[in-house]
């Protein structure tokens, strides 16, 4: 194959697998693989719906290609919706729960439409991350669509992760009419500094200057103009112009003086 049937381009990658499938399968395994064909029709309809593509779903896991970040979150959300209210009659240590991760990045993808890449390898790794039942994405997704979905965020912090060498922020997301009983999130690679000394500051918003221009890097957002002239002629901050009198001062006869 040579290298003009493989494209780069900017994805969301979700990736899902079963939380606990290898004691599910000892539990019931009948039951465990019908659940399972259940789970993956879900997925296929959901996915198809929000302008994604399933690229494989090989044993207990699923991956999957969005064109937008918010079609694979709307889809993740609504999957866990799905599975949770057609499994709330089963028993909880024979419910099958997925996690998902998803990420936004680039991929590698081939004329047989396999994806690889780094963006692949973080989304599988975020999926470790979420709980259960549970969506996890990375920073790039959060900030792509947190004016888009009403959903909420918690900040899980930058997360080490097998095999990628920077470490990846990470947030769980949960549905606006989910629940929110979720665990204890995961410790950051580095303790918070105290509130009082940061600020909460936009992420996402780009860095503006006084004229409302973005700032480019290693430069001073803030730069202030020279006062205009106003339309004397003259710039705030200087002496005015001695103003001629509005009538010629009379001169006084020397007897008077």
């Amino acid at each position: 194959m040579s290298e003009s049937d493989i494209r780069q381009r900017l994805a969301a990658i979700l990736a899902a697998d079963v939380a606990g499938y290898s004691r599910l399968m000892n539990l019931d395994e009948p039951g465990t693989v019908a659940a399972l064909d259940r789970a993956r029709a879900v997925f296929r309809t959901a996915i198809d719906a929000n302008q994604g593509r399933v690229i494989d779903m090989a044993g207990d896991s699923v991956l999957a290609i969005f064109e937008t970040a918010s079609g694979a979150v709307g889809s993740a959300l609504s999957i866990q919706r799905q599975l949770a209210d057609s499994s709330a009659g089963v028993a909880e240590d024979r419910r099958m729960q997925f996690r998902i991760g998803i990420h936004l990045g680039d991929v590698f993808e081939k004329a047989d439409g396999t994806i690889y890449g780094d963006g692949v390898n973080i989304a599988a790794r975020l999926e470790s991350l979420a709980e259960p039942g549970g969506v996890a994405v990375s920073d790039a997704v959060q900030c792509a669509i947190r004016k888009r979905l009403t959903a909420t965020f918690d900040d899980l912090g930058e997360q080490q992760v097998k095999n990628i060498a920077e470490p990846v922020r990470a947030y769980r997301v949960y549905d606006a009419v989910q629940s929110r009983s979720a665990p204890a999130a995961p410790t950051p690679i580095a303790p918070a500094r105290d509130a009082a000394l940061t600020a909460p500051r936009d992420r996402c918003a780009p860095r503006l200057r006084r004229s409302g221009r973005p700032a480019r890097a290693g430069t001073n957002p803030v730069r202030w103009s020279r006062p205009a002239a106003s339309s004397t002629g003259h710039r705030p901050g200087t002496r005015s112009p001695a103003r001629s009198p509005s009538r010629p001062r009379r001169s006084r006869s020397r007897a008077a003086r």
